[in-house]
């Protein structure tokens, strides 16, 4: 509940409330186990609330805060199809809003192989796929990324020497 509400004031751009229920999601979820019982539909555990934190991060507009905030998550910390490709496009958002290209790329690439609907579904993400196509045709990974979003790559255009003269 703190993860989210910390989500919810930094989406509505209450800093200090985020911030403050960030740290206190993190502190609780320090006594919870790693991997979570068997059986939860959503477990909570502390890679779940580091990834709320990367939500928060991203939201209050901290490029840097938000992909550090996140620098020990993995994919096995998710067992859900649903959480997985979530983890790899809230990476992606954070990575993006630090101008991380390649970064983002390879987590918008990660999260399509898992689930395909996220690149392809998500028009957040999909607006992100395709400014990366347009913009960034050679970053690793774009071009198969744009393939899963639907998107064209185009190489960037170049103003003629003519026009220049």
């Amino acid at each position: 509940m703190l993860a989210t509400s910390a989500y919810t004031a930094a989406r509505s751009g209450d800093r200090t409330t985020a911030l403050v229920m960030a740290d206190e999601a993190r502190r609780a979820a320090r006594n919870l186990p790693q991997v979570p019982p068997a059986g939860r539909l959503f477990p909570i555990t502390p890679a779940a609330v580091d990834l709320y934190a990367v939500g928060v991060h991203w939201a209050l507009g901290d490029a840097g805060d938000a992909p550090e905030a996140g620098t020990n998550l993995h994919p096995g910390q998710f067992p859900t199809a649903e959480r997985r490709p979530r983890m790899h496009t809230d990476l992606a958002r954070a990575w993006w809003q630090g101008d991380r290209t390649a970064q983002a790329a390879r987590e918008l690439l990660a999260a399509a192989r898992v689930s395909p609907g996220e690149a392809r579904d998500r028009p957040a993400i999909r607006a992100i796929a395709q400014d990366l196509a347009t913009r960034h045709p050679r970053v690793e990974g774009v071009r198969e990324l744009a393939a899963a979003a639907r998107t064209t790559p185009t190489a960037p255009v170049m103003p003629s020497r003519a026009n220049h003269s």
